[in-house]
């Protein structure tokens, strides 16, 4: 049996210790140029997250929720539209549909508890305007089907990737899919730095422009004249700089999680009690980047009671939370049963570059003793 570890759901001030000497070098050089908002780092960000992503443009916003809520208003969504979401999701991508003036409808979980496109179809009324696919845990939807009722109905899709980035379908990225797709930077996130960010991505000229006047008071960009109403919402200069550093890692960074993802299938794939994400690699589909490894576990409670008693951390995603649950937000006769019966099942076990193998190892032997018991 493996000597006991704490281990941390999350080890947030190791994201700088790994780098601390050049992190810190890039934060000073910033300062000292007092170059803090819409400056070249953010201009070079946004050029190189394009080119990975194979966009035509990028906007460096102030977080992920801010980028939904923009791209919504760019494309026309509001008032007496309907967009429909899965509710397995964080109840920011709802609150960005509902501050635009439209209704956000919920739709169930397939059985990879990503939004179901059967679920999709059966509520599209004479109201529905766009689908609003959630690109959760580092797992890419399956985007044919969705494009396909979207094609049918006459629909906009856009994405909420804030999870998503470098996670693909068919080879697709994960937010080049709609009319745009969106990336949260906050620090846990796949791509995160060191407070809040986010981006709209969009191959569309018309939602480009329309994000560039949004996001900065509807100044034009080239003249600086206000020629539209417009908000306040900047990826702040010094939180790109961090972001062009941790570029230059991402690959590797998502090699990294999707060898945990292999070790955690390797050690509990034959246990009867859990369902599993899919591994890596086990649909030529699908590319999953890993932004969290969350699983179904029989006796959910009393095993994340076993694995705190043993030093490891974990966690309920949205609190144990879908957005439908939410009383207080008015939500009626919503019917997911498949989300329901998840989230009196879900669990998340650490999944970031922090943990050693050692780690890995000792959470799957522990939930073994768990399970063996």
């Amino acid at each position: 049996m493996s000597m006991r570890r704490e281990i941390p759901f999350f080890n947030y001030s190791a994201l700088f210790a790994e780098n601390e000497g050049e992190l810190s070098e890039i934060m000073l050089d910033v300062c000292r140029r007092g170059a803090y908002i819409l400056q070249e780092d953010l201009a070079d960000f946004e050029t190189r997250l394009a080119e990975y992503m194979g966009v035509k443009h990028v906007f460096g916003v102030a977080n992920g929720t801010d980028a939904i809520w923009l791209g919504l208003n760019a494309v026309g969504v509001g008032a007496g539209d309907e967009v429909i979401l899965p509710s397995h999701t964080y109840i920011a991508t709802a609150a960005a549909v509902h501050y635009v003036g439209a209704t956000p409808v919920l739709a169930d979980i397939g059985p990879d508890h990503m939004l179901d496109p059967a679920s999709v179809e059966s509520l599209i009324t004479s109201r529905t305007k766009a689908l609003l696919p959630v690109q959760l845990n580092g797992r890419t939807c399956d985007m044919d089907a969705l494009q396909a009722i979207a094609d049918k109905h006459g629909l906009i899709i856009v994405e909420d990737s804030a999870q998503g980035l470098g996670s693909r379908y068919k080879g697709r990225m994960a937010g080049t899919f709609g009319k745009f797709g969106t990336s949260s930077f906050y620090p846990a996130k796949l791509l995160g730095c060191f407070g809040d960010g986010g981006a709209v991505v969009t191959n569309d000229e018309f939602v480009a422009e329309r994000i560039a006047l949004l996001r900065d008071h509807g100044r034009d960009p080239k003249t600086g004249k206000v020629v539209a109403w417009g908000f306040n919402s900047r990826l702040d200069n010094l939180q790109a700089a961090v972001l062009n550093v941790k570029l230059k890692t991402f690959d590797k960074d998502v090699a990294r999680r999707r060898e945990i993802a292999a070790r955690y299938q390797e050690m509990l794939g034959d246990l009867p009690d859990l369902v599993l994400p899919p591994a890596p690699d086990a649909d030529p589909n699908y590319y999953d980047s890993y932004q969290n490894y969350e699983l179904e576990a029989d006796r959910r409670d009393s095993l994340q009671a076993f694995l705190q008693e043993n030093g490891v951390r974990t966690i309920i995603q949205w609190a144990g939370t879908p957005v439908h649950q939410f009383d207080e937000l008015g939500f009626k006769e919503v019917c997911v049963p498949a989300t329901d019966r998840f989230f009196t099942r879900c669990l998340m076990l650490p999944m970031n570059t922090t943990l050693a193998d050692g780690d890995v190892v000792y959470i799957g032997e522990r939930i073994r003793e768990f399970y063996k018991k």
